[in-house]
């Protein structure tokens, strides 16, 4: 232990703290033996050799940590099933064929409206289609002969599957009350108070983000670009603090998709749309948002994995923005800057494992009552709002240790670059310190 981490008290035993799980699930954090597994996998169908080919695919695509995927290997064929949040994929692959599905709903009257949506949702599929099965369940499922089913394929089209299967089935049964739910694995519930908390606290986050807009200091109409910060980052934040599933998990994928695909519009348009999609969220009852807070296990992430220049080309792109804010003492804009970037990250990426830790200490700090009111001992900002710059000091060189040995760089952390002044010029600084990490 060198003298520094003796100064900052490194390495003692710190309290047990609460499981809860944050952000969304990355399938892009694989292990030696699944990397190895796919180069063998490839190298084996290249081969002529299917079925040894799709048991190394197995290999690496289950998650030891997530126990979501179970196969049984019967010699001339493999069945697997696997899950992923509240659906259930069964399928199986042999020599000839290779085969998955997952029950949606239940259908006890063909509604022309579902119908048509799923129609429609068949030209958007690449791999997969929607289906009636013969015991009247809308399914999704794909097929492909062993001949054209090499392993790439197959995680393209078992990921299409299981992402349109999970997202799909909450959206269509609270559109149309024709509609039951199919049986799925079992949800694992969390407690009552959890999801209180977290209630509470998104009514607490969108009502604060309403009563500065409408605060118009600045003028909403004069700089709308600070304001998009401040929703967008908004969305993102209860995106990756709450981790929701169904309706709100999906309305804050249509928040970015609001801002980021109607180019048409203006900017001022864009964030009333915005604005009226929170609207909803608070208005939709509270049995409602809680009934979508539960854990899930999952086999394939959304978010594709990012390079550090990526992430390095986000922050340059968009921290200088912060400066103008600040400059004119409008620190609810300037420091809704640096939230947007590390919740746009979180929520569209999956950084290296250090710098998703990073990432997680910085919400630590910032969104540190929350964090405390779900059980957790930080001490990252004293009740004086005062930031502790030993506490910090103390995690970040953890989060250097644990993964120095496979991310050498990181031993090159500078964290002489942190200006512990004010929380605005903390927040810039350590966006700035994660970007000159060379990983």
């Amino acid at each position: 232990m060198n003298l520094l981490q003796r100064l900052l008290g490194v390495g003692k035993t710190e309290a047990p703290q609460p499981d809860i799980l944050f952000g969304r699930y990355s399938d892009a954090y694989k292990n030696k033996l699944q990397l190895a597994a796919w180069n063998e996998a490839m190298a084996l169908f290249d081969a002529g050799r299917p079925m040894q080919a799709y048991r190394q695919f197995f290999i690496y695509l289950r998650d030891e940590r997530e126990e979501s995927l179970q196969w049984r290997d019967a010699g001339d064929a493999i069945f697997f099933e696997f899950q992923q949040g509240s659906r259930l994929i069964t399928g199986k692959a042999d020599a000839q064929k290779v085969q998955a599905s997952s029950k949606i709903a239940k259908v006890d009257d063909l509604n022309v409206g579902f119908l048509r949506r799923l129609m429609e949702q068949n030209y958007a599929l690449k791999f997969c289609r929607y289906a009636l099965s013969p015991d009247n369940h809308l399914v999704i499922a794909f097929d492909t002969s062993a001949l054209d089913g090499a392993p790439l394929k197959l995680l393209q089209a078992l990921r299409e599957l299981a992402l349109s299967a999970d997202k799909q089935d909450d959206l269509l049964l609270d559109e149309f009350g024709s509609l039951q739910a199919a049986e799925g694995p079992p949800e694992i519930p969390i407690p009552d108070h959890e999801k209180a908390i977290k209630y509470a606290y998104i009514r607490r986050e969108i009502e604060n983000a309403f009563a500065e807009i409408d605060r118009g200091q600045p003028d909403p109409a004069q700089v709308p670009g600070g304001y998009a910060y401040l929703l967008l980052g908004l969305a993102y934040r209860l995106d990756y603090i709450v981790r929701p599933e169904g309706y709100m998990m999906e309305l804050m994928e249509r928040l970015h998709q609001i801002y980021f695909t109607k180019q048409e519009q203006s900017v001022q348009n864009k964030l009333q749309a915005i604005r009226k999609e929170l609207q909803k969220l608070l208005d939709r009852p509270q049995e409602a948002v809680c009934k979508e807070m539960y854990r899930t296990r999952s086999t394939f992430g959304m978010n594709p994995p990012i390079g550090h220049d990526q992430l390095v080309s986000l922050i340059e792109g968009e921290l200088p923005n912060m400066d103008w804010y600040y400059n004119q003492h409008y620190e609810a804009l300037a420091s809704a800057v640096p939230r947007y970037i590390a919740g746009y990250a979180l929520f569209h990426f999956s950084p290296p494992p250090p710098v998703r830790e990073l990432l997680h200490l910085f919400f630590q700090i910032f969104e540190q009552d929350i964090f405390v009111e779900l059980g957790f001992s930080l001490q990252y900002v004293a009740a004086d709002k005062e930031l502790q710059t030993r506490t910090i000091l103390r995690e970040i060189i953890r989060i250097r240790d644990r993964h120095v040995s496979d991310y050498p760089a990181v031993g090159q952390i500078n964290t002489q670059l942190l200006d512990f002044s004010t929380h605005v010029r903390f927040a810039r600084s350590y966006l700035e310190m994660i970007k000159l990490l060379n990983l």
